[in-house]
């Protein structure tokens, strides 16, 4: 049985918002696609195999320059929560459901980045 990689490969892109229903409709216009997932805490776009999603809630980070956070993929988020504090990285939101099976985290590298980590049953490619 082979091992899965710790990294599965970029996945998601998320942008805070302040007003859902109207980025939702201009990132529609803009990417010429619907969501994929679209719900009133969270709305995904599958673009090209890769996710940009957009987040109203004001407690997981503020719009604007230095406000989007990128998430990688990985099979298990707990595990590599785990792997990633062992590995020397700092909290920056702890492993929580998002909805939908989907469950993400971020940490701060030791260069001060927010490196952020994706479970997300649902999106295409997945599995390594």
């Amino acid at each position: 049985m082979t091992t899965p990689a710790p990294i599965l490969g970029l996945r998601t892109t998320v942008y805070h918002v302040t007003d859902l229903a109207k980025a939702k409709a201009w990132y529609s216009q803009v990417l010429g696609v619907s969501p994929y997932f679209d719900e009133p805490f969270y709305v995904g776009f599958n673009v090209g195999g890769f996710e940009l999603g957009l987040d109203p809630d004001p407690k997981s980070g503020k719009p604007g320059a230095g406000g989007a956070v990128t998430y990688w993929g990985v099979e298990n988020a707990d595990q590599s929560w785990e792997r990633l504090m062992k590995l020397g990285a700092e909290p920056a939101s702890p492993v929580r459901d998002v909805g939908g099976g989907i469950r993400v985290a971020a940490v701060k590298d030791p260069f001060g980045n927010e490196f952020g980590i994706i479970e997300n049953p649902h999106f295409p490619n997945t599995a390594a």
